[in-house]
């Protein structure tokens, strides 16, 4: 046994080298998804690492770190499913507000399929009871319940890494007005961060409220954001309004547009809800737009179905969807080819 642990703490290199790798390709590319399975790989890793450490009583802490894991699995359906019932109580009943619900319904019921074949291997129940079918059920609920899992680290990931102040545009996404006239909360939040980055920076740099309006909104998004702006103490001439964009890729492309007219140096703050700033990234790539990505606070009980929809939306485009279910049927291809034969 020891000479395995001191087989592994000898990989320390290794680990070294998966987090600088993980860490350089953030900074680059932070919009490749790739990178999200990297940084869980760089994590599987370091937990080994770490309990190597331990010596005599590495195996012990490996098994209560199992443990935790398997507890906190078993509690992941229970608090979507809580949180899916409160979102729908705060906000309203809709597609949108029942992902983190719906989720936890699919990875529970994955859970107890997986029960169920546990049991059966052990002898507790017949074996008769348990069918293929039941383990393509469990492999497809570990498959794209790790998707999503890897997808909500690395948004998490990017938000912690620090980014240093000295940015020529603050672009802020808008995000639909209270009345048609007022920032809601979720918005006021987002020009709050870039207040924040504004103050922040040496060379006060241009803040680029992006939106345009809705047919519900007495004026756009852009210029209610200004309002704001002002009211809170940055000067107009700091103020370029994008006010002719209706989704997040036309705010990125009409800010560019804006940007790209003018001289100077053009390092880019991208301003969004924190749930928000990985897809901003990867459109952001597809217009061209060089950036960082900066995400502002949201209420707790918001964020699992905000970050959930967020991932269906990037599940959705064209070539993640492609590679994503070419994926799926590699890994469960041992349990399809079973079933068919």
């Amino acid at each position: 046994m020891n000479a395995i642990l001191e087989s592994i703490q000898a990989l320390w290199p290794m680990l070294a080298g998966a987090w600088l790798l993980t860490i350089a390709l953030v900074i680059l590319r932070p919009q490749q998804y790739i990178n999200s399975f990297l940084l869980m790989f760089s994590l599987l890793v370091t937990l080994i690492f770490v309990t190597s450490c331990f010596g005599e009583e590495g195996p012990t802490f490996a098994l209560i770190s199992f443990l935790l894991v398997m507890l906190a699995l078993l509690l992941v359906p229970l608090l979507l499913i809580i949180n899916g019932i409160q979102m729908i109580r705060r906000e309203s009943l809709c597609l949108a507000h029942c992902l983190s619900l719906a989720l936890g319904l699919f990875v529970g019921v994955g859970e107890l399929a997986a029960i169920v074949y546990v049991l059966s291997l052990s002898g507790t129940i017949g074996a008769e009871r348990v069918s293929l079918w039941v383990m393509l059920l469990v492999w497809t609920v570990f498959y794209f319940s790790s998707l999503v899992l890897s997808f909500v680290i690395y948004s998490i990931f990017i938000q912690v890494l620090p980014h240093r102040m000295n940015f020529n545009y603050v672009i802020i996404h808008g995000c639909g007005l209270a009345g048609g006239e007022r920032l809601t909360r979720l918005l006021s939040n987002r020009v709050d961060k870039a207040m924040e980055i504004y103050e922040k920076c040496a060379v006060k740099p241009i803040i680029i409220p992006s939106g345009g309006q809705g047919g519900d909104e007495k004026l756009s998004e852009a210029e209610a954001m200004r309002r704001y702006l002002v009211e809170h103490g940055i000067p107009d001439e700091h103020i370029i309004l994008e006010d002719r964009s209706a989704t997040t890729a036309e705010n990125l492309a009409f800010s560019k547009a804006i940007i790209d007219g003018r001289r100077g140096q053009r390092k880019t703050a991208l301003v969004s809800s924190n749930y928000h700033v990985y897809r901003c990234l990867r459109l952001a790539k597809e217009v061209g737009l060089r950036c960082t990505g900066i995400g502002a606070d949201v209420a707790f009980y918001y964020w699992p179905s905000a970050l959930i929809r967020e991932f269906v939306a990037v599940f959705l485009s064209k070539r993640f969807l492609i590679w994503s279910l070419a994926g799926y049927l590699l890994f469960v291809s041992p349990t399809l080819y079973a079933l068919l034969r």
